[in-house]
């Protein structure tokens, strides 16, 4: 069952080349043939393709793109792409190999192949990738930081390997200004446990496209974290596939959105084995004129993924006038035999009640205001496992919420 219909194919059949080839961008040709094309009815069933050239111009109708201000970011689907090695910031750390990787490197494909152009793009670009491979059962905690990836029009490639029985918790730091298409394969072996953050603290200026392809094998975690407060454009797309039996996934999302940017991100879990659990909770805040958030979340029960135990929500608290979130859980089950699966999603305002306890207590209202805030968004904050990653996360929230002061 789904939350949300499928966009449809373009209505005008005028000329064949105006429409996408079969299969891609979420419509493919009916099956007699003769109605041309219609929707992709399964979210697995999207056309896939490492190359480039196997996808039409993006126009902003398609599935993937219709929330997207496609426009802004042409020169990442559609231009020529740095695919150069950049320069990184990490501190050496035992039973973790950081290092560049050749193309041919036989990790590389497969935790995912992209749905879109610009992951396409970024896949045909380049030259090396990042592999950050753990192993060693010992818990253990590092950090990748990227600062000067410049305003050239760059792709990037990074593989995270989670060898099995191993533990880590890896952090993507993200900052200053960039305009990046990249991809992310996640590989995580049997028994391991791994938590993978992404950290968007770009410039103002800053776009990012990124795409975060995870496979998990048999009694093995993965612990998802997306933090986006920084940048005018950024999506993030996390696409899990609970490979193995027994595997498990927690994804996590926290957005801040002000005036004129642009946060999105597209979640995929597939539970294609038996007994495995996902669980999704997302959460943003919106505060200024033009300030626009979208969270797509889909999830896949196939038909061979008995004893599947799943549930993703997305919530959204508006602070100013002004603002757009778009929120749209969807859920197909393909088999009857699950522990249980369901979904929610809800957009609103501050809770007048709330405020009321607030300062019937003695508190003023605009640290009324900051400590709801804080509390709603803090629930996620506290999931991530890294505590000096933690405090410096709230106190990042606290200089959002400085914003509100005076709207």
């Amino acid at each position: 069952m789904s939350a949300a219909s499928t966009s449809t194919a373009p209505t005008s059949a005028s000329s064949s080349e105006a429409l996408p080839t079969a299969e891609q961008h979420g419509i493919k040709e009916h099956s007699d043939g003769r109605f041309g094309f219609v929707p992709v009815q399964t979210r697995s069933a999207r056309f896939k393709s490492f190359d480039v050239a196997d996808f039409p111009a993006v126009t902003g109708r398609e599935a993937v793109w219709k929330l997207s201000p496609v426009a802004k970011f042409t020169d990442l689907t559609a231009g020529t792409l740095d695919g150069a090695v950049y320069e990184i910031d990490s501190t050496p750390l035992d039973d973790v190999d950081v290092s560049w990787v050749d193309r041919t490197d036989a990790r590389i494909g497969t935790a995912g192949a992209p749905e879109e152009r610009a992951a396409a793009n970024a896949w045909s670009s380049f030259d090396k990738a990042l592999a950050i491979t753990v192993s060693g059962e010992e818990a253990k905690e590092i950090t990748i930081t990227r600062s000067g990836l410049g305003s050239t029009a760059r792709a990037a490639h990074t593989v995270i390997e989670a060898r099995p029985f191993s533990q880590a918790v890896v952090i993507l730091q993200n900052t200053g200004t960039a305009r990046l298409s990249e991809n992310v394969e996640i590989i995580v072996g049997e028994s391991a446990n791994l938590t993978v953050v992404t950290l968007q603290e770009w410039d103002e200026d800053a776009v990012q496209l990124a795409n975060h392809f995870a496979t998990i094998g048999r009694d093995a975690r993965l612990k998802h974290v997306v933090v986006s407060l920084g940048g005018s454009i950024v999506r993030v797309n996390p696409s899990v596939q609970l490979a193995g039996q027994g595997s498990d996934t927690e994804l996590y999302g926290l957005y801040f959105a002000d005036a004129g940017q642009h946060l999105e991100q597209q979640v995929y879990v597939n539970h294609n084995a038996a007994n495995t659990r996902s669980r999704v909770n997302y959460k943003g805040a919106l505060q200024g004129a033009g300030a626009r958030t979208v969270w797509i979340g889909d999830v896949l029960i196939g038909h061979d993924a008995p004893g599947t135990d799943s549930y993703e929500q997305n919530r959204n608290l508006v602070l100013t006038e002004g603002t757009r979130a778009d929120s749209i859980p969807n859920l197909e089950i393909e088999t009857g035999d699950i522990l249980g699966a369901g979904h929610a999603s809800a957009t609103g305002r501050f809770d007048d009640e709330q405020l009321f306890y607030l300062q019937s207590r003695g508190i003023g209202e605009l640290e009324a205001r900051r400590l709801v805030v804080r509390g709603f968004l803090s629930e996620i904050v506290q999931h991530i496992g890294s505590k000096p990653l933690e405090e410096r996360l709230q106190g990042a929230i606290e200089d959002e919420l400085r914003g509100t002061e005076g709207n």
